[in-house]
């Protein structure tokens, strides 16, 4: 019985630790994300454009940032950056009911999402840092579905709060969040050091190696599953936008789409990144990932001209399926970082990887909404067409990333 129970539990005591986080980590972020909308517009008193514009410029501030502050998780130590960031996110969330106008609020979620990109960063860079090679990828696999549980855990309360139809509850919401998200600091504190926590680095890690930014191969590479990603923009924006335009289906099946993606999230994580630990077993969960993708397109494309059960099935397949993309991308993120990283700046390669996947996929809502919502069937098919580009050139991209490594760790390590 206990090796029955064991196979649903990650690996290691420290992969249990921070699974535990994760969860912990997602139901404050999950409740307070639930009722952001309302406590925004009811209680920061903003429009929805100003909502938009806010979080875009914040983005924009992310970018521009994301390899600085990888460089910043490799000279103090990711477990410290990703303490330091978790704190102040703790901290800012504490000031947001005091937050009144649009200028405050655009300085704060700008300064929000820098604490949270160099947690993040540190987090990325810690998790390549403390486990052996072999348990990486599924480590994260574990800590991934645990996100999707706190995460669901944190919608319901957040639904909960905003059932009291309360400005005053809604207003404390980020306080509740601020609680959780110290909490949640305070565990990071109590994680073992990673390798590059510690002051007494060998000469091979102080010495200087190639920035992220001059491997070409990586910065393809990131873009082309930031494509990939771009599941992301079918699961949560175009199918929901085609079952309620050009469909028949009823809108309550969103709610099951939505479920069943954090279901099979939750128990599918896992078995998806089983195997993936070379840059071949990556290479072979992305074209996984890619022809589910390509399958969730053909799938929903012929819903337009379908009725009753049909189209509920067919909606549902589809989104399922996109899951599948979803799940087998997420795989192939970690196995690429994990093998195509350089050791000594493990931050800087996660700041790299978040460039590129931005620009693999910041155009995608706006193009796919209009490639699906205004060409039909052509613009389904030049979706999937995309998607099979970005991937043939991923095996390419991640050759050129690993002669780039073997040419500028050598002389480091010799």
């Amino acid at each position: 019985m206990p090796s029955r129970v064991d196979r649903f539990l990650p690996p290691t005591p420290l992969a249990r630790r921070l699974s535990v986080q994760s969860v912990l980590f997602a139901i404050g972020e999950g409740a307070f994300m639930t009722g952001s909308a309302v406590f925004f517009t009811h209680v920061v008193g903003l429009t929805a454009a100003q909502v938009g514009l806010g979080l875009t410029v914040a983005g924009v501030f992310a970018f521009a940032f994301a390899v600085p502050l990888g460089r910043l998780a490799d000279r103090i130590g990711p477990k410290r950056q990703w303490a330091i960031g978790a704190s102040a996110t703790a901290a800012l969330y504490v000031l947001w009911p005091f937050v009144t106008g649009f200028a405050t609020f655009l300085a704060m979620v700008v300064v929000l999402e820098l604490a949270q990109r160099a947690g993040w960063s540190g987090r990325g860079a810690y998790t390549l840092d403390v486990f052996p090679h072999d348990e990486r990828v599924r480590s994260m696999a574990f800590m991934r579905a645990a996100l999707n549980i706190g995460f669901t855990i944190g919608a319901l309360a957040g639904g909960l709060a905003l059932a009291f139809d309360s400005d005053a509850v809604i207003r404390a919401m980020p306080w509740v969040t601020a609680c959780v998200l110290a909490l949640n600091a305070w565990l990071i504190t109590r994680l073992p050091d990673a390798a590059h926590d510690r002051a007494d680095r060998t000469p091979v890690e102080k010495a200087v190696r190639s920035s992220a930014l001059r491997n070409r191969g990586f910065l393809v590479l990131s873009a082309c599953n930031g494509v990939l990603d771009t599941n992301q923009v079918l699961l949560n924006i175009v199918i929901p936008l085609w079952l309620v335009q050009e469909t028949d289906a009823p809108r309550v099946l969103l709610a099951w789409l939505f479920g069943t993606n954090t279901v099979l999230a939750v128990l599918f994580q896992v078995p998806a990144a089983r195997g993936v630990n070379s840059v071949d077993s990556s290479l072979r969960a992305a074209r996984i990932a890619a022809s589910f993708f390509v399958v969730s397109c053909l799938i929903v494309l012929v819903t337009h001209d379908t009725v009753g059960w049909t189209t509920i099935l067919l909606v549902w397949l589809g989104h399922v399926t996109v899951t599948g993309a979803e799940l087998f991308e997420s795989a192939a993120h970690w196995g690429f970082l994990s093998e195509l990283s350089d050791p000594a700046r493990r931050g800087e390669y996660q700041g790299a990887s978040q460039l590129g996947e931005t620009l693999g996929g910041v155009w995608a809502p706006a193009a796919y909404t209009f490639l699906a919502m205004e060409w039909g069937t052509p613009g389904w098919l030049t979706i999937a067409g995309i998607v099979i580009v970005a991937t043939a050139v991923m095996t390419p991209a991640a050759r050129a990333a690993e002669r780039y490594l073997a040419r500028t760790t050598q002389p480091a390590a010799a």
